[in-house]
């Protein structure tokens, strides 16, 4: 491996570097060796974690909407816990409801039931 540039040695063409200059070459180095190792821990991220982490976010969201239904079924018309509890939970579940609400009351199409039946990917 050829030594480290430095001020005052020449580069392959012989001419002689000032400190900017090496100083740049050092930068672009660290940033090419900073991008390489991103790229290469993002795809070892997605050959390894990432569908895990997909079927985790999933399913957390699967467990809120439950949550929220049992909590706040009156607001559809299914009671289920006494409004005391439930308005001790208000604060927590504010920002939720809306996208609750969307999410439980939106369209579905026959395709949205195909991960309900085992053996279909």
């Amino acid at each position: 491996m050829p030594p480290p540039l430095s001020p005052g040695t020449a580069d392959p063409a012989g001419t002689l570097l000032d400190e900017a200059t090496c100083m740049s070459i050092w930068q672009r180095t660290t940033e090419q060796i900073r991008r390489t190792v991103r790229t290469l821990s993002e795809v070892l991220y997605g050959m390894t974690t990432y569908e895990w982490a997909q079927s985790l976010r999933h399913t957390r969201g699967e467990v809120e909407r439950l949550f929220v239904l049992s909590a706040f079924g009156d607001l559809i018309g299914l009671p289920i816990i006494p409004p005391y509890y439930t308005l001790r939970l208000l604060p927590y579940i504010v920002p939720a409801l809306s996208r609750w609400k969307r999410g439980l009351l939106r369209q579905r199409d026959w395709t949205d039931l195909t991960e309900l039946i085992e053996g279909i990917d």
